[in-house]
């Protein structure tokens, strides 16, 4: 990396823990594109140079926030051999953090980033490389990847791999588990139920652990209302 590379990373960084700061202080709400370039001690013009929308810089932020539940899910998913079981725990996880955190995971899994969302983790560990020092390589993919129905189902290919679901079901069992997932996130993130993180983790595992733990009684394969 030359010295012009890596003065443009140094900035860009800049403005990600100035972001990240004022998440902390005030809320993701607070966040504006002057606050950050004043907090990072350049204008906004700058900052421009930089990220091309301020959910971007909201995004990145958030990333930075969300290491404790990156740290964790590893915890998690090492607490069993099995594949299935590796896939719930990770939802446990998942649903964990992201009802205690919901807007930074709003930011992160749900806003619209734009024409390439698709390479913004990969641009985030580039910039932060020892954020994933401690996540083995099979996981890694997993956490690259910011499209829900794509984590869920590397998870679950792993699954069907080892024969334990069957891969008439699977997609089924993907689609419905995130599904799931965003109807109660959307809840707690808009208020429009009053459970708590700890109670709103609970029904969604209780569902998404039935569906998946029951699979066999199941038959997505014909389906009657598919085109």
């Amino acid at each position: 990396m030359n010295k012009k590379e890596i003065q443009k990373s140094r900035m860009w960084k800049y403005f990600v823990e100035a972001t990240a700061d004022i998440i902390r202080e005030e809320g993701l709400e607070k966040v504006t594109i002057r606050k950050v370039a004043d907090r990072a001690g350049y204008n906004s013009a700058t900052l421009y140079n930089y990220f091309n929308d301020l959910s971007h810089l909201k995004f990145f932020a958030s990333m930075t926030l969300l290491k404790e539940y990156t740290d964790e899910v590893v915890v998690y998913m090492s607490r069993s051999d099995k594949p299935l079981e590796k896939y719930l725990l990770a939802w446990e996880c998942f649903c964990i953090y992201s009802f205690r955190y919901p807007k930074l995971f709003d930011a992160v899994f749900i806003k619209d980033l734009g024409d390439s969302p698709e390479n913004m983790l990969e641009r985030y560990y580039e910039k932060f490389p020892k954020d994933l020092i401690d996540i083995p390589k099979e996981l890694q993919p997993t956490l690259l990847e910011r499209n829900m129905s794509d984590r869920g189902r590397s998870a679950l290919d792993i699954a069907l791999e080892a024969g334990e679901v069957s891969e008439k079901n699977v997609d089924a069992i993907n689609e419905l588990t995130i599904l799931i997932w965003q109807g109660m996130f959307n809840n707690v993130l808009n208020h429009r139920r009053s459970y708590d993180p700890e109670r709103a983790m609970q029904k969604t595992m209780q569902y998404i652990t039935e569906i998946v733990r029951n699979e066999a009684l199941f038959d997505f394969s014909d389906n009657k209302y598919a085109p």
